[in-house]
This record gives structure tokens, C-alpha cells and sequence, in this order.
């Protein structure tokens, strides 16, 4: 069980989460990151006493310093700091809720570091799941899922004796606000709609993610490389109430599901106290009071990213890489309203079209893939 923590990206909706646990469960916090909210991460410092604070934003990170000055929080600012924040010697675990490819170097200096990752950050798998995994099995350190989802197949395989038992994994999709409606609605619609999703609370790039299905397109990619199956043996079903989060079915015809509120908190506290369970401040679903609970499809003329997820995944290399920086640009531009839902899509396989054949990428290749990717984006929204 996690005793001492680093949290990177602690002013998102995941680090806010994993704060709230934190308290709850009375662990140590020796380090806290985020990109440039100085307000959010002084009032975070004040409560949980970190030796060390870190603004990726100098200019932001300066303006914490003197926030903090009275305390004994050391506070640094640049891309070098987050790596300095990852490795700190006292943590034993680093949770990793940077969000997108800044991520996935802190992530393997952690690693490197010898530290166990709660893996909130699903770009690091989906961009480089072979150099992750190999880096952590070579250290023998723990990636342990945050995301409900792969929360969810972790606990549903802690009693299985063996991988080669396990048929297939199940994941379950929401479907976002606008599953259902006719494609030429969903064109019209804005980010502010898209905003709006049924049952989470969550940052703005992973809502986003969540009504064009590209979320549950990594997350594909993602148990691919946490659980060692192939792309044939997961599927994706909408599941609308978020009641079961994931299910894993056996050889034998059985299935394993874990079901919950829709509640971040839970995935993050399994995380932190795995393989022990302990109270905490988590939501609790009552049965009788819960909607029926129902099972669709995908729809991919509506929802093609979660194809294109799976496209990426089949071809391997780098051209996952690639979808993510497109998918970066892209939601990013339909944030600001520079672009259509439908554009997002559209950019994400041009780069990946664009992306070159690697057949075992190095990081070099994957942060040079991720680069083209978004110069192609740019270039045609």
C-alpha cells in the first residue's frame, strides 16, 4: 500500500480527486505539479505540506515562490522541474494525472526512479506502451490503473491464477452526451455541448475525448499493454448508466464485472491501497435505486475515432503516437471554436496517414512522431 505520494497534474479534476483520498486515508504528499494555476497549487501546498512544488509555467512558478515564502515548500518552475518532482526519494508512489504526452517522461523517470505509477495519464500507454511496460517489468515497479475502466479489470482479475484463463476484456463506454442523435446534429454541436457529460466530472481535454469516442479508443490501446491481450480480445460496449465499469470474461463463459457509482474517488483510493480496501470517502451505489442498466453497440459512422484508435493500435509503431498529438491539436482548436466536432476526426487521420512505419520505436521516435502529428494538424484545421 502507498504510504508517501507525488501527485503531477494536482489541480486537474484527477490530482483535486486524489487530494480529497489523500486526506481521507491520511497519507504523506512530498510532491505537487501542475502547469501554471499558482492560486490552486499554493491553497494545495497550505494543506498538504509538500517539500517540493512545481509550476511548469516559470513565470506562473515565480509567482508561487512568493506565495509560499513563509512556508518550507521548496517551489521550482520548467519542464525540468517536473522530472526533478517525479524522481523525489521519498515518494513511493507517483500519480500521474499530467495531462496528454507531458506526461509520459515524467512518468519514465518515475519509473526509472523505481517508484510505483497510479497511471492516470493514458497518453504515456497509448504513446509508448512497449518502452513503458518493458521499463517498468526491467525496474519491478507496479502501474497501477486510476481510470475507472481499467480500475475496474484490475479488480475483477485480482482472483484470477491465471492470465491464460481470461477470453476477453470488456470495457464500457458512456457514449458521451451525444450518442444516439443523427450525425448531421452532431455536427452542429459545440464544445459547450459537448461539455456536458451524463455521468462524469471530469477535465475538459477527457470530456472532449469522451463525446468523440477517442477515450475509449486509447483505452483500448491502453489494456492492451496493461494486460497483455491483443487488439482482437477487447471489445468496447455502451453502457449509458457508468453502473459497471468493466467486465472481463473467461474461457469458461464466466464474466467478472465491477460495478460503483460514477465516482473518480474509487478508482484513485484502489490505486493508493492496493491490494488492501479501506474506508474512504467515496460514493456508494445503491442497487435499488439505480437505473436499469442497459447495452448498445458502438456506433462508429457517428463515432469513427474509436475505429481510428483501433486503425492506430493494428499498425503499431509510432502511429499511436500520432494520433494523440493530432487529437491534442484538435480538441484543443475545437475548445477555442476553430474548428467542428467532425474536424476532429478528420485531422486525426491525416496524421496518422502521415505518421512513418517504425516498427520498434525509441522515445526519439515517438516525440518526433508526436511532433509531425501536430504539425499536420496545425497545418489543416
Amino acid at each position: 500500500m502507498t504510504q508517501r505520494l507525488t501527485v503531477l497534474g494536482s489541480t486537474g479534476s484527477i490530482g483535486r480527486q486524489s487530494l480529497e483520498v489523500i486526506a481521507a486515508l491520511g497519507l504523506s504528499v512530498e510532491g505537487l505539479t501542475a502547469h501554471k494555476n499558482a492560486k490552486l497549487l499554493e491553497e494545495q501546498a497550505r494543506a498538504v505540506h509538500p517539500k517540493l512544488a512545481v509550476l511548469t509555467d516559470e513565470a506562473a512558478a515565480k509567482d508561487l515562490a512568493v506565495r509560499l515564502a513563509d512556508t518550507s515548500t521548496r517551489v521550482l518552475g520548467g519542464k525540468e522541474a517536473l522530472l526533478e518532482a517525479a524522481i523525489l526519494p521519498e515518494a513511493d508512489t507517483v500519480l500521474t494525472s499530467v495531462v496528454g504526452i507531458a506526461g509520459l517522461e515524467p512518468t519514465l523517470a518515475a519509473i526509472d526512479a523505481g517508484k510505483n505509477i497510479a497511471l492516470a495519464n493514458k497518453e504515456t500507454l497509448v504513446c509508448a506502451g512497449a518502452l513503458v511496460t518493458a521499463a517498468a517489468e526491467n525496474k519491478g515497479v507496479k502501474l497501477l490503473p486510476v481510470d475507472s475502466e481499467h480500475s475496474a479489470i484490475f479488480q475483477c482479475l485480482q482472483g484470477c491464477r491465471d492470465r491464460g484463463e481470461v477470453e476477453r476484456l470488456i470495457l464500457t463506454a458512456s457514449g458521451g452526451p451525444f450518442y444516439g442523435l443523427e450525425r448531421e446534429k452532431i455536427a452542429q454541436m459545440t464544445c459547450r455541448e459537448a461539455l456536458k457529460h451524463p455521468n462524469w466530472d471530469m477535465g475538459a481535454k477527457i470530456t472532449i475525448d469522451s463525446a468523440t469516442m477517442m477515450n475509449k479508443g486509447f483505452e483500448v490501446i491502453e489494456a492492451m499493454w496493461l494486460y497483455g491481450l491483443p487488439l482482437e480480445r477487447i471489445d468496447v460496449v455502451i453502457h449509458r448508466q457508468s453502473v459497471i465499469h468493466s467486465l472481463v470474461e473467461f474461457r469458461d463463459g464466466a464474466v467478472l464485472a465491477q460495478l460503483g457509482a460514477p465516482d473518480m474517488r474509487l478508482p484513485i483510493q484502489y490505486a493508493f491501497t492496493w491490494p488492501n480496501r479501506l474506508s474512504g470517502p467515496c460514493s456508494r451505489l445503491d442497487l435499488l435505486h439505480c437505473a436499469d442498466l442497459t447495452f448498445l453497440p458502438p456506433d462508429g459512422e457517428n463515432f469513427p475515432c474509436l475505429e481510428l484508435a483501433r486503425d492506430a493500435a493494428a499498425q503499431g509503431g509510432v502511429k499511436a503516437a500520432a494520433l494523440n498529438g493530432a487529437n491534442e491539436v484538435a480538441v484543443a482548436a475545437y475548445l477555442s471554436d476553430k474548428i467542428g466536432f467532425y474536424d476532429i476526426p478528420r485531422l486525426c487521420r491525416l496524421a496518422v496517414d502521415a505518421a512513418p512505419v517504425v516498427e520498434t520505436p525509441t522515445l526519439d521516435d515517438i516525440l518526433a512522431a508526436d511532433a509531425l502529428a501536430r504539425a499536420v494538424a496545425q497545418k489543416n484545421l
